[in-house]
């Protein structure tokens, strides 16, 4: 691509469940190198984040970070491509809901996408037939209490559940880094505000969504996948022949080629 010849767009990427900004670092250099603004969070209790995902008191702020940047768009009157990559997706279906003029497309990777009909809490039931302590293999689940005295749970991604689950396609170099680097995280089932988010259908649907399917994702099944995409009309759908979970590591230069299109598209 002529760098000469590109619009510059601004990419907001937005890591998933005990991930962090770092992961994105193949896909966001990729932008850079063609000339766009990319703005990679770290979610609280996240990446370099210094606050524990214990501590947090709810899903809102967790996703504080994204809301910051968001509202530095639009006090530069920016309108932005917003990436969101499995949990993640929840992050930016709220950042639809305050700023959905800012929002050019949300861009949905592998990620939990929830419409109007189908909230967070029953997408949550549907992956939940899996059998969680099964699925997540030799992770570590633990239970603490919030400020109200509730209990919440969180999870450490096991080395075994990571290589089976999310990094089988993935250099073997990343999935080694991503051990060193994940940190604990959560669903935040417990926060009632979740099924809020996408509940306004006419104010959701004003935002173009695109997903972007993983077809050979362990974690996020391609048939989960399409169970959510059946129950939020109006999403393009796209897909990434080969791809695991963690797609911008396995197939950075398809999803960075698919990302251009999207901002040629939308933008």
């Amino acid at each position: 691509m002529d760098r000469r010849e590109t619009k510059m767009r601004h990419f907001i990427l937005v890591h998933g469940m005990c991930h962090g900004a770092w992961c994105w670092y193949k896909v966001a250099s990729m932008l850079n190198s063609a000339g766009h603004r990319v703005t990679a969070v770290d979610l609280a209790g996240s990446g370099v984040d210094p606050r524990r995902i214990e501590e947090l008191r709810s899903f809102a702020e967790y996703s504080q970070p994204l809301m910051d940047a968001m509202a530095a768009a639009v006090d530069g009157r920016e309108r932005a491509i917003v990436v969101g990559h499995s949990l993640g997706g929840l992050s930016i279906a709220l950042a639809m809901q305050k700023f959905p003029q800012n929002v050019a497309a949300a861009v949905f990777v592998a990620a939990v996408m929830p419409s109007s009909s189908n909230p967070m809490s029953c997408i949550a039931k549907e992956f939940g037939k899996k059998g969680w302590e099964k699925y997540y293999m030799d992770s570590k689940f633990s239970i603490s209490h919030n400020h109200n005295q509730i209990p919440v749970s969180s999870i450490a991604f096991g080395p075994h559940f990571m290589s089976d689950k999310l990094y089988q396609h993935s250099p073997p170099e990343d999935f080694v880094l991503a051990t060193m680097l994940v940190r604990p995280g959560r669903l935040f089932i417990e926060d009632a505000m979740i099924d809020e988010i996408a509940a306004e259908k006419s104010t959701y649907e004003l935002v173009s969504r695109v997903y972007v399917m993983c077809k050979d994702d362990k974690s996020m099944t391609e048939e989960f996948q399409r169970w959510m995409i059946e129950r939020s009309p109006g999403a393009e759908v796209q897909e990434i022949e080969g791809a695991d979970h963690m797609v911008m590591l396995s197939k950075p230069k398809e999803l960075f080629d698919l990302l251009m299109e999207i901002a040629s598209k939308y933008y």
